[in-house]
C-alpha cells in the first residue's frame, strides 16, 4: 500500500484505498489528484514526495468524499500547496460536516462524525479549467457525488475518480453509492466511449480498456432499479424496503451502511418517481412507495 506506480513519463498513481494521482510538472514540481483518506495518508504521500525531491504545487480533488480529501489539510499545512475542488464539492471540502449531514439528513450523531465520512477542513478554491496545469483536461463525471470530475493528463492518462466500481466490489457490496442516478447513467455511457492510453478508476484496477467495466456498472444500476420496483409492487415504507434490500443482497446493517445505502436507495426512488415508475401514498402517517 502507498506504492508509487509509474504509468507514463509524467503520470503515476499512489496505490491506496482510493488511488491518488501524481503528475510531474516543471522541474521538481508535482501535483496530486486527490489526497487519500486521512492525515496518515498525507504523511505517507509526503514521504514519497521527500524521497524523490518533489515539491507539491497543488492538489486537484475529484470530489469531496472523505477518502479523497482526507490528506488535504496535512499536506497543505506541510507544503503550502493550493487545493482545488469542483462546484458544490468545494464547499464540502471547506466544511466537511456537510457530508455526514447530507447522508444522514440532519445533524449527524458522533457515530457518523469520523474520518471515513468527515474529513478535516482544508482551504480549497474553486476548480475550473483555468487553474489546471497546461495540457490537463477537466472531465465532468456527475452522478456518484454532486459535481465530481475526472482528469486527462498531458500524456493521455484518464483518472476516473469514483464513477465506477470493480466487478469484485459490486459483486460483494451490490449497491454502490450514487447521488443522482440519471446523471450517473449518463456519465457511465460517456465513459464507455472514452479512449485513453490508460484509465485509473479510484476503486478498480488501472486498465487500457474501460467500456466493459462501465457496462457492468450500468447493468448493476438497472438490476437494482428493477429489484426496488419488484419489492414495491405492494406499498412499502422506506425502512421496510431498505430491510428487504439488505436481506436479499445479504448485506449487514451498520450506521455507516444505513446512511450510505439508505441515501442511495432514496436516490433510486427519486429517479424512479421522476420517471413515472413509482407512486407515493400516505397511509396512517406513513409515506409508502409503490411501483407503477
Amino acid at each position: 500500500m502507498f506504492e508509487l506506480m509509474q504509468l507514463s513519463q509524467r503520470t503515476c498513481y499512489i496505490q491506496s484505498p482510493a488511488k491518488i494521482g501524481l503528475v510531474k510538472l516543471d522541474g521538481q514540481e508535482v501535483c496530486l489528484i486527490d489526497s487519500g483518506n486521512d492525515k496518515d495518508a498525507g504523511r505517507k504521500i509526503r514521504q514519497i514526495l521527500d524521497a524523490n525531491g518533489w515539491k507539491l504545487k497543488a492538489i486537484y480533488n475529484t470530489h469531496a468524499n472523505a477518502d479523497h480529501i482526507g490528506g488535504n489539510r496535512y499536506l497543505q499545512g506541510q507544503t503550502g500547496c493550493k487545493i482545488y475542488a469542483p462546484g458544490i464539492d468545494c464547499t464540502i471540502t471547506r466544511r466537511p460536516i456537510l457530508e455526514p449531514a447530507f447522508l444522514y439528513g440532519g445533524y449527524p450523531c458522533k457515530d457518523l462524525r469520523h474520518k471515513f465520512l468527515m474529513a478535516q477542513e482544508s482551504d480549497a478554491e474553486e476548480l475550473t479549467p483555468e487553474v489546471l496545469p497546461e495540457g490537463f483536461e477537466l472531465l465532468p463525471l456527475p452522478g456518484h457525488f454532486f459535481d465530481m470530475v475526472g482528469f486527462r493528463t498531458p500524456d493521455d492518462v484518464v483518472f476516473l475518480a469514483d464513477c465506477l466500481s470493480s466487478r469484485e466490489t459490486l459483486d460483494k457490496y451490490q449497491i454502490g453509492f450514487i447521488y443522482d442516478v440519471a446523471a450517473y447513467l449518463k456519465t457511465l455511457e460517456t465513459v464507455k466511449s472514452l479512449q485513453a492510453r490508460m484509465f485509473v478508476p479510484a476503486h478498480a484496477a488501472a486498465c487500457e480498456e474501460i467500456a466493459a467495466l462501465a457496462q457492468y456498472n450500468i447493468d448493476k444500476v438497472w438490476e437494482i432499479a428493477e429489484k426496488i420496483r419488484a419489492l414495491c409492487r405492494e406499498p412499502l415504507c422506506f425502512e421496510a424496503l431498505l430491510q428487504k434490500l439488505f436481506a436479499d443482497y445479504g448485506l449487514t446493517m451498520s450506521f455507516e451502511q444505513y446512511v450510505l445505502v439508505g441515501s442511495t436507495v432514496r436516490s433510486y426512488l427519486a429517479w424512479l418517481r421522476d420517471a413515472g415508475k413509482m407512486n407515493v401514498l400516505f397511509e396512517n402517517n406513513l409515506l409508502l412507495w409503490q411501483s407503477v
